[in-house]
C-alpha cells in the first residue's frame, strides 16, 4: 500500500500539532474513567471516528470495578462504577459523520456525567478512510463532602455539603482505518482543562473542579489466519494525562465472526479475560479483570453491547464495515 507524499505529510503534521497542545499545557486533572472494551469506546474519546460505520453505531458498556471495595470507616461503596452509551452515523451530504456519548461516572464522593456532541469531517486517504473530528464536551460535576471522613475535624480547608458545577471544554481527535484490516486513532478530551468554580469561599482553600485532559492512542489490527474461519484481532490503547498514564495490550479471536474469547493486559493494574457472541449484528461481550496490584482488590466486571443500524447512504466502499469496531 502506498500514500502520495503531501498526504503523509498532512496526517504527520496534524498528529503532531496534537501532541504539541498536549505536551506544552498545565497538567493538573485526575484520571479519566478506563474500559477494558476501550475497542467499543472510541466515539466517547476521539471524535475522529464519528460516521466511519456503514449506518448508525451504537455502543453500551457497563463498568464495575473493584466490586464490592467499600470505605472502611464509613462503610459506603467507593469502587468506581461508569456508564456510557454512544452512538455516531455517517452524514455524506456534509462529508463526515456526527456522534454523541453520555457517560455517568460514579467514584467516592464524586459523580460525574458527561456529554460530548461533535463532527468528523472524512478524507479519503491510501487505501482508507481519516476522519478529523472536534466535540462539545459538557461535564457536570459533583462531590458530596458531608460523606468525607476529615482527620481532624472541622477541617476548613475542606468544603461541607454537596458542591457541583457544569464545565465546557472540547475534544479533537484523528482516526485512520482501512476497511477490514486496520485503524489507528490519536485524541485528545477536555483539550483546554476548563476550571469550574471554587469549592469553597473559605481563603485557607484554592480547590475546585477542574477538566480531565487525557490523551488517547489507539490501534487494532485484524489478522485472518489459515484456517479461513479464525481472525486473530490484536489491540492496544495508551491513555494519559502526563501524571500517570495506562497501557493497555489485548487480542480477540473470532470464530466465523460468531464469537470470540479474549484477553487484555493493562500494565502493573490487571488482567481481563473476555468473551462475546454476534447474534445477527448485535454483539454482546462480558470481560471480568483480575487486579494485579496485590492489594486484595477484587475483581472488575464490564458488560459491552453494539449494534450498527445500516442505512443506504451511497457511502464510498472504503468505509470501515467490521462489526468488531462498532
Amino acid at each position: 500500500m502506498w500514500f502520495k507524499n503531501i498526504e503523509v505529510q498532512r496526517l504527520t503534521y496534524i498528529l503532531l500539532m496534537m501532541a504539541v497542545v498536549v505536551i506544552t499545557g498545565d497538567l493538573q486533572a485526575q484520571q479519566a474513567p478506563m474500559f477494558t472494551h476501550y475497542g467499543n469506546s472510541h466515539t466517547a474519546v476521539n471524535p475522529g471516528s464519528y460516521g466511519l460505520g456503514e449506518g448508525v453505531s451504537v455502543n453500551s458498556i457497563y463498568r464495575d470495578q473493584y466490586t464490592g471495595f467499600n470505605d472502611y470507616a464509613t462503610g459506603e461503596r467507593v469502587s468506581p462504577r461508569t456508564f456510557l452509551i454512544s452512538a455516531d452515523l455517517p452524514l455524506p451530504a456534509i462529508a463526515g459523520g456526527v456522534g454523541l456519548s453520555i457517560m455517568k461516572d460514579k467514584i467516592g464522593l464524586e459523580d460525574n456525567t458527561g456529554v460530548n456532541l461533535g463532527y468528523s469531517y472524512h478524507l479519503d486517504l491510501g487505501a482508507g478512510t481519516l476522519g478529523l473530528g472536534l466535540a462539545l464536551n459538557f461535564t457536570n460535576r459533583t462531590v458530596n463532602f458531608s460523606m468525607a471522613v476529615p482527620i481532624e475535624e472541622g477541617d476548613p480547608s475542606i468544603p461541607s455539603g454537596e458542591q457541583s458545577d457544569m464545565m465546557i471544554d472540547g475534544n479533537i481527535g484523528v482516526f485512520y482505518q482501512i476497511p477490514d484490516q486496520f485503524y489507528a486513532g490519536l485524541s485528545v478530551t477536555s483539550l483546554l482543562e476548563s476550571k469550574g468554580k471554587a469549592l469553597t469561599s473559605n481563603a485557607t482553600s484554592s480547590a475546585s473542579f477542574i477538566g480531565d485532559r487525557t490523551l488517547y492512542l489507539v490501534a487494532g489490527y485484524e489478522l485472518n489466519l489459515t484456517n479461513s474461519l479464525l481472525m486473530l484481532n490484536p489491540e492496544v490503547c495508551v491513555m494519559s494525562n502526563f501524571a500517570s498514564t495506562q497501557f493497555n495490550i489485548g487480542a480477540k479471536l473470532w470464530y466465523n465472526e460468531k464469537f470470540y474469547f479474549g484477553t487484555n493486559y493493562r500494565y502493573e493494574e490487571s488482567v481481563a479475560v473476555m468473551a462475546g457472541f454476534n447474534i445477527k449484528g448485535l454483539v454482546l461481550s462480558y470481560a471480568y479483570d483480575i487486579s494485579t496490584l496485590g492489594l486484595g482488590l477484587k475483581g472488575s466486571h464490564e458488560v459491552a453491547l453494539n449494534y450498527c443500524f445500516k442505512i443506504n447512504l451511497n457511502k464510498s466502499p472504503r468505509i470501515y464495515r467490521s462489526a468488531r469496531y462498532l
